[in-house]
């Protein structure tokens, strides 16, 4: 049986009256799952509620038979969680934190915790380095440290929030791949505002604003769905103004001293415009201004 983690309709409002998740209900399975929206969306409560972390104001989840708001003991041990910010031992080699952490975890045998302690390490490329002290690890180093204490124990669900922001490109990549492989034998759960980790890692995605979730479906459909209604032309900055009140513009960006202007449009907004290949930054555009949410299209997409 493959295992689901089933989110139905999942409420948290805070004291200050903050609605920061409203019905919320998603199905995940095995595999790679993009949650993609702005800071603020709702991403942090909702993966911190799945952690255990935080109790919910109403709604259920289920990892397989387990009842995650009320077994919280029988999840963890089945969890692995990179928060946006974690703390580390600064002055402590990466090795002798993870066999410290794998103690923790239960792992009291030595032969055992020095064989998961190496494997690890050697999956996160952390092994030249397990004597290095954590303070003077790089961003990606530490992010790949995290993930190696989120691994102790084989979880079957991994959470990771916001794990590539701050990341310089290589760093990025080679962190990226290191989630694609681990979504290979369990759900692993991305939470981020940055598209591009969505559009090469995810095989399913939500996009989530205010709490709500506006789109769920699999990035490459999504994609074909804008077909024939991404538009684009350059135009002088001074026009840009008439350009976002006269068209559903999507994005804007600037090339040699001009903006290049993309906008949404059932038919070519006029001959000015040339049609171009969507790519994901247009789909998730869409959906938050409002212009991604036809039945047709929204159906296609799942």
């Amino acid at each position: 049986m493959t295992l689901e983690l089933r989110i139905d309709q999942l409420s948290k409002t805070y004291s200050n009256g903050v609605k920061a998740l409203q019905n919320i209900s998603l199905t995940i399975s095995a595999g790679m799952f993009g949650l993609l929206g702005p800071n603020g969306a709702g991403k942090s409560t909702l993966m911190r509620i799945l952690a255990t972390l935080q109790e919910p104001d109403a709604g259920d989840i289920r990892l397989g038979d387990l009842d995650v708001i009320r077994q919280k003991d029988a999840v963890r041990e089945t969890l692995g969680y990179l928060p946006q910010d974690f703390g580390l031992y600064q002055n402590v080699a990466a090795e002798k934190l993870l066999d410290h952490f794998a103690i923790l975890e239960g792992i009291v045998d030595r032969a055992e915790r020095r064989a998961v302690v190496e494997a690890l390490l050697k999956q996160t490329n952390l092994w030249d380095k397990r004597r290095q002290k954590l303070g003077g690890f790089s961003g990606g180093m530490r992010q790949r440290f995290g993930i190696a204490l989120a691994l102790l124990g084989n979880p079957q669900l991994l959470i990771v929030d916001e794990p590539t922001a701050g990341l310089d490109p290589a760093e990025r990549v080679r962190f990226l791949n290191l989630l694609s492989e681990l979504g290979e034998n369990s759900i692993v759960i991305l939470s981020t505002h940055i598209v591009e980790d969505v559009s090469e890692l995810c095989t399913r995605m939500a996009i989530i604003n205010k709490g709500q979730i506006l789109l769920e479906a699999e990035p490459l459909r999504a994609v074909e769905t804008m077909e024939g209604r991404v538009w684009e032309r350059l135009v002088p900055k001074d026009e840009l103004a008439a350009m976002e009140r006269d068209y559903n513009v999507l994005s804007t960006k600037l090339l040699a001293g001009k903006t290049v202007v993309r906008v949404y449009g059932e038919t070519q907004p006029s001959s000015a415009f040339h049609a171009v290949e969507p790519e994901l930054h247009d789909v998730y555009f869409s959906v938050m201004g409002g212009h991604y949410g036809r039945p047709a299209a929204l159906e296609a997409a799942r």
